[in-house]
């Protein structure tokens, strides 16, 4: 297992943090990687992506998703079956499981669609307005109270 010590990252940097965490999360992660159910992650457009869950068995009822922070967290748990069923060989995985993902600032889930056993997630990025670059005006050597007051008797 590979380990990285992060501590300089900590102690060199300010509001960085977040990405020291993630990035001791993701390195946790791949040791003990987790393979079911199988996912494909597809950019559809600049700031928009859809995440593919294979969950064969699993009825909507039995899916959750749900977003908490900056977490996407999909869970599924199997109903208790019929005892009186027999199985000669049983390959569909039903097994209850948890997958999370680990969403940047400022995306959201916009939708969730469960068809023919491929669990559809729709995330998009929404940056606030207060957040998207804006043009700064270049003042011609008055003051912004200058301007205010001109702006205010015209």
């Amino acid at each position: 297992m590979r380990s990285f010590d992060l501590a300089p990252l900590y102690r060199a940097t300010v509001g960085f943090d977040q990405m020291a965490d993630l990035m001791d999360r993701v390195m946790s992660d791949t040791s003990g990687a987790q393979t079911y159910p199988p996912y494909n992650i597809e950019k559809t457009a600049d700031d928009a992506w859809q995440i593919q869950i294979a969950v064969a068995g699993f009825t909507d009822e039995e899916l959750s998703v749900e977003q908490r922070e900056s977490a996407l967290i999909v869970t599924a748990r199997k109903a208790e079956e019929d005892e009186r069923r027999t199985f000669l060989h049983r390959g569909i995985a039903t097994r209850a499981f948890e997958r999370r993902f680990a969403l940047a600032d400022h995306v959201r889930v916009t939708e969730a669609t469960h068809v023919n056993g491929m669990l559809n997630i729709s995330l998009v990025r929404e940056v606030p307005e207060a957040l998207k670059p804006r043009r700064i005006e270049i003042g011609g050597g008055r003051t912004v109270e200058a301007r205010r007051v001109e702006a205010e008797d015209a």
